[in-house]
């Protein structure tokens, strides 16, 4: 159980490099085309091709409770879970708090909340591919920490 609680939070960890990663190699880099309505909208529907992303998380997140589920991967439940929790972390930090697709969270002014928000406007600043800083959703630079 103590080895399923470790893989868990070591997974959800793993998670913000990934999505650090997968941001700038993969969304700023060859699958531009599919991150590129999200910073700077060109449709009236409250999906973005963006949206895409989440599917393939998805997917290995299945398939590692599948394969727990079949006996073949003991850790694949803890795996496919820390993924699963990250996801949806991701989704109420970046999605309902930052873009507030969902009206919630509109009132947080602490010194965390302000420097996810201000890093955040940093990155869409930038319209194009090239110039856009990345960084993690949980992580953020210390530079953001203003009074």
């Amino acid at each position: 159980m103590l080895l399923q609680i470790v893989v868990f939070i070591l997974t959800f960890c793993i998670m913000e490099f990934m999505a650090w990663f997968t941001h700038k190699y993969v969304m700023h880099g060859f699958l531009w085309n599919l991150h590129a309505d999200h910073h700077k909208k060109d449709h009236d529907s409250w999906f973005e091709r963006n949206d895409a992303f989440f599917i393939f998380y998805a997917i290995v997140s299945i398939t590692c409770f599948y394969t727990w589920s079949i006996g073949s991967f003991d850790l694949g439940l803890a795996i496919g879970l820390g993924i699963l929790a990250y996801g949806i972390a991701y989704f109420l930090v970046h999605d309902i708090f930052i873009h507030q697709r969902f009206k919630l969270f509109r009132n947080a002014n602490n010194r965390y909340a302000k420097a996810v928000r201000r890093a955040h406007k940093m990155h869409h600043k930038h319209l194009g591919k090239d110039k856009g800083e990345c960084f993690g959703m949980l992580v953020v630079p210390w530079k953001y920490f203003k009074n």
